[in-house]
């Protein structure tokens, strides 16, 4: 009855405190892109590990490791920052309210639902340990170990009913110890304790400690997918163009055979002759002396490589003469730096996305072992994996190879050698002994079909521009053609008979609305693209520029440009200082800038405007100015019977006033002002007539007030002729 009153008393507390801490997975930040770390401890590895994941410690060292699927970060930028993100999760676990207190041994078969389970010192797992999340994809596991934490030989934790090891958490106060043949799901932080890895064992998670040694012997670990994590899908394959067609393939060097090989895809050489292949075993063309056909696959394969070689990398393989050895990739761009030695088996795994490629740029040459392996997994396609090898390959008796070669040297593929994909070389010689070689599907044998239409472009003038397109079929050949009229090598012109037509640099003359390709080959019918258009953009160019404006206080002012060029922007300045939009200014970024009402501040000699566009340079205004007057008043009485008129206008040595009802205007005033708003005269008028001496005024223009009745009766502008 306790137990029960207990047991109910908990679950009102929960359900009134939903601000704690229940189940919610911490946030791992740069933590998840590690499958080993450590922040204070060395980080060893004995045996050959597969590991997926960066591996690293930030006080000490990695050692010992072979070619690792991750980054090595020992004492560096992003091993400071996963040290501090993983303080922080372990923080988070370690302050999440529990709701399950299991015994100290975990497994036996026993079935656990998502929740945190406290264990108050240390555990150990034996058998079977099943997580069942109950369809639900988003549910947590976290285990708080408050002491060390151990395995049995052969004990797994198994995930059930949606279950995902990203969901999985273990939080130990202790030595982690996992004995051989363990197979452990979830991330492990150790705090303040070492983690031990036994031979066999499996880890889809992570190991990870706050104060303590990470050591794996002969294990496999890899951070798990899901939860957010990134999905992997490599590099953009490049565009084969007519290599596709090819499954062997020299652009300099003869090409042999001994022995009965069987071949899917065209076979040949572009410099020398193609021997000792049976044509009623090949299926596709065997190309007995160079051809179009193989000089186009030589163009093409000098692009193919060219693309490949300039990848970045994503990931660098430390140990080139290691390569192998039951390594598992994923979708990236790799690179190592060395000649390459292939032992034993490698594994492409492609996470589920059949589409995902993989590079291997390989700076060096490349050999293997015997019956040595490339298997795919996971969706993995021979299409869409490729490999870049600066210098000659040897591919050993008897071996499996997917994906397409693309080499630099010499190849040799000896008795036996399984191909699912190319071998393609720039420069050697090349020679098979009894071999398959299996293109994969994509190659059209037939006549000429476009694959990739050009597009239309649109570029500056002086710049370059390039008009690409990728057709299948037998020997093709290329014209390019302005409307009906073939294009010509020479001037800015070049790869007008290519599968890429260049302009460099480009005209206005080269506006056009009608590039098109004709393609031809040993097939008919020919094939020509749609039409394309070239679209050639100026720079901003001032047609109609910005004029000197003159105003009056309160009144309203503009100044315009008119420009041409593409994508045009404005940027209306005063002197180098932008204009804002705001109260009294609008048009700021357009072409015309107005100011309303004005004001005597908005006075100035540098108004100009800056005009961006999609082409370089940019355009800037001559300064212009703005002169303003002072405002017009209007008298309290009747100005029909008040007229106010000043001669001569313009003037040299005087002027003269005349007021025709002064006697109803009390204290009436003249000021003349200079353009820039300084008073240069001051007179006042007690006679309807009055003539005043402006000799002391310089050529020139002038403003003027006429004030009476504390108002201004009237304004204007006066022009000094001296």
């Amino acid at each position: 009855m306790k137990t029960k009153l207990l047991n109910a008393l908990t679950a009102v507390i929960l359900f009134l405190i939903p601000n704690m801490n229940f189940g919610q997975a911490p946030a791992l930040g740069t933590v998840a892109n590690f499958v080993l770390f450590s922040t204070n401890g060395a980080v060893s590895n004995t045996g050959i590990s597969q590991l997926t994941g960066n591996v690293g410690t930030n006080n000490g060292s990695s050692t010992a490791f072979g070619n690792v699927n991750g980054v090595m970060h020992d004492n560096d930028g992003a091993s400071a920052l996963c040290a501090s993100d993983l303080l922080s999760a372990y923080n988070h676990l370690n302050s999440t309210i529990p709701n399950f207190f299991p015994s100290s041994l975990l497994g036996n078969g026993d079935t656990l639902i998502a929740g945190v389970y406290s264990i108050s010192g240390a555990a150990t797992l034996n058998l079977n340990l099943f997580l069942n999340a109950k369809g639900n994809a988003n549910a947590v596991f976290i285990f708080q170990i408050q002491g060390s934490f151990s395995t049995n030989a052969s004990s797994k934790i198994k995930l059930i009913n949606g279950a995902e090891a990203c969901n999985v958490f273990w939080k130990v106060e202790g030595l982690v110890s996992m004995a051989s043949g363990t197979t452990m799901r979830g991330t492990v932080i150790a705090n303040n304790a070492a983690i031990n890895m036994s031979t066999g064992d499996t880890l889809e998670g992570r190991a990870l400690s706050t104060a303590g040694a990470v050591t794996v012997n002969g294990v496999l670990a890899y951070t798990p997918i899901g939860c957010g994590s990134p999905l992997l899908t490599g590099p953009n394959a490049p565009a084969l163009a007519s290599t596709e067609c090819y499954a062997l393939f020299s652009s300099n060097g003869a090409v042999s055979n001994s022995g009965v090989t069987h071949v899917t895809g065209d076979v040949g050489t572009n410099t020398g002759l193609t021997t000792g292949y049976n044509t009623s075993i090949v299926t596709g063309t065997v190309h007995p002396i160079p051809d179009a056909s193989t000089a186009q696959c030589t163009a093409d394969l000098i692009n193919v490589y060219n693309y490949l070689n300039t990848l970045p990398y994503d990931i660098e393989l430390l140990y080139p003469a290691q390569f192998g050895n039951n390594l598992v990739l994923t979708p990236h761009t790799y690179v190592m730096n060395a000649a390459t030695v292939f032992t034993d088996t490698l594994y492409l795994n492609a996470e589920g996305d059949t589409n995902a490629v993989f590079v291997i740029q390989i700076n060096g040459a490349l050999s293997t072992s015997t019956y040595s392996k490339v298997l795919l997994i996971n969706g993995t396609r021979a299409k869409n994996v490729f490999w870049k090898v600066d210098g000659s390959v040897a591919i050993n008796n008897y071996s499996v190879f997917n994906g397409t070669i693309i080499a630099e040297g010499a190849v040799n593929l000896q008795t036996g050698v399984t191909i699912n994909g190319r071998v393609l070389t720039t420069n050697g010689a090349f020679g098979t002994s009894a071999i398959t070689a299996i293109m994969p599907p994509g190659c059209v044998n037939g006549p000429p079909n476009i694959g990739t239409e050009p597009t239309n472009q649109a570029v500056c003038e002086g710049s370059s521009v390039s008009f690409p397109v990728i057709a299948h079929g037998t020997a093709l050949t290329y014209q390019w053609k302005k409307g009906a009229v073939n294009l010509i090598n020479g001037g800015n012109i070049s790869g007008a008979t290519s599968a890429i037509l260049t302009i460099n640099p480009v005209g206005f003359s080269d506006s056009s609305l009608n590039y098109n390709v004709l393609i031809s080959g040993s097939f008919t019918p020919t094939a020509t693209s749609t039409n394309v258009s070239l679209t050639v953009n100026t720079a901003p160019s001032i047609i109609t520029a910005p004029v000197n404006q003159t105003a009056c206080a309160g009144s309203s002012v503009n100044f315009s440009v008119n420009a041409i060029g593409a994508g045009l922007t404005y940027q209306w300045r005063k002197g180098l200082l932008n204009l804002s939009n705001g109260a009294t200014i609008s048009g700021t970024t357009s072409d015309v800038l107005t100011i309303n009402p004005v004001n005597m501040s908005d006075m100035a000699l540098n108004y100009n405007v800056v005009i961006t566009g999609a082409c370089s340079p940019i355009s800037t205004s001559a300064n212009v100015s703005l002169s303003v007057c002072a405002a017009t008043g209007i008298a309290s009485f009747d100005l029909e019977n008040t007229k106010i008129t000043i001669n001569p206008n313009p003037f040299t040595t005087s002027i003269t006033i005349n007021i025709n009802n002064i006697s109803q205007i009390n204290n009436c005033e003249l000021r003349i002002y200079n353009v820039l708003g300084a008073e240069m005269m001051s007179t006042i008028l007690t006679k309807q007539v009055t003539t005043i001496e402006t000799s002391t005024l310089s050529s020139g223009i002038y403003f003027y007030r006429m004030i009476g009745n504390n108002k201004t009766l009237q304004s204007g502008k006066l022009i000094s002729q001296q």
